[in-house]
């Protein structure tokens, strides 16, 4: 009888580690996934692309639904796990769905960071994470003019491209006064803004955002200098955070992220966690490649193969902008 592994977690990260199991050890476990959005696998980082036009979303979807068929994996998806009965092996989703496991995979992801500002929660304020970000950007495009990016890191510069394409008025707002400042330096986060400007792009440096201004809706952004401008769309690009609420809600040992040790086990030995949620010697990491690497020693020890070791990951940085080659390692 095959082994039960349910991995939570329908994104890049944890399907990854099951490509790779079903890879070396393709009939050990009868797998188990479940997603809380309404998709399948879908390529997250290029998201930006489609915001921009370039791209549509059958372009980025990684693993169908009838991927998941031919692999015989059931696949939940629009189920958010909500419990997990770690004494029993069970885990139980918002609508009820239960599922037996032996091996538990935890690759829930992290969430976005937004400002704790008055007017955070107005009607079009959001994030910029997952389709239905885009979805609801690419919706307001058609119908306001005004868009506040607040964050000039990687994600809200391409969020800021993608939305000057679809035809808005864009300003992105910094807190400090250097674009990308965690990859670049003064001269050549300058030389990034003047190209940025030069597309049609709007700054606003060394800002810090007081209010989202609005009643119904968001009309406006006031900051702490006392200026204010107007906003139909703000957009929240300011980092993310660990998703670990589910693994703290059921006693896994989380600092930062969800501890794993070098074989991405947690305190847990029959629980798993990969990803953005976890937290590695004191790491946590938010781009893809360290993810797939540590998906890859995940996978290889699922197998009972037990040889790989994670050890950390040295960093790399793409800016998804056409006609701008930006690339930053280390």
């Amino acid at each position: 009888m095959k082994e039960k592994l349910v991995l939570i977690g329908n994104g890049m990260a944890g399907m990854r580690a099951i490509e790779e199991l079903l890879d070396v050890a393709p009939e050990m476990y009868d797998i188990t996934v479940f997603g809380a959005e309404p998709y399948g696998n879908y390529n997250r980082i290029l998201l930006s692309p489609v915001l921009a036009g370039e791209k549509t979303i059958d372009d980025i979807m990684l693993n169908d639904e009838q991927w998941y068929a031919d692999n015989g994996i059931a696949l939940h998806k629009g189920k958010k796990v909500s419990s997990i009965d770690r004494r029993n092996r069970k885990v139980i989703a918002e609508d009820g769905t239960t599922e037996e496991y032996d091996r538990l995979l935890l690759a829930t992801g992290s969430n976005p960071f937004i400002i704790p500002v008055p007017g955070h929660d107005l009607p079009g304020v959001i994030s910029f994470r997952d389709i239905y970000d885009v979805d609801a950007m690419l919706e307001s495009s058609k119908k306001h003019k005004h868009a506040v990016v607040i964050g000039g890191g990687l994600l809200g510069l391409e969020a800021a491209n993608g939305l000057m394409l679809q035809g808005m008025h864009v300003t992105v707002v910094h807190l400090v006064d250097t674009l990308m400042e965690r990859q670049m330096d003064a001269v050549s986060g300058g030389m990034l803004k003047k190209s940025l400007e030069e597309r049609g792009l709007n700054f606003l440096m060394g800002t810090s955002t007081e209010a989202i201004i609005g009643e119904d809706h968001v009309k406006g952004v006031r900051f702490k200098d006392g200026l204010e401008i107007a906003a139909d769309l703000v957009v929240m690009a300011v980092g993310i955070r660990p998703n670990m609420e589910l693994a703290e809600s059921v006693g896994l040992h989380c600092e930062r992220g969800v501890v794993v040790n070098d074989t991405m086990q947690t305190y847990d030995p029959k629980i798993y966690a990969i990803g953005e949620c976890v937290q590695h010697r004191g790491e946590t990491y938010g781009l893809v490649a360290p993810l797939f690497e540590q998906a890859k020693v995940c996978a290889n020890h699922l197998a009972k193969m037990g040889i790989a070791r994670y050890e950390g990951s040295v960093t790399s940085t793409k800016l998804k902008v056409t006609g701008i080659d930006l690339f930053s390692a280390g």
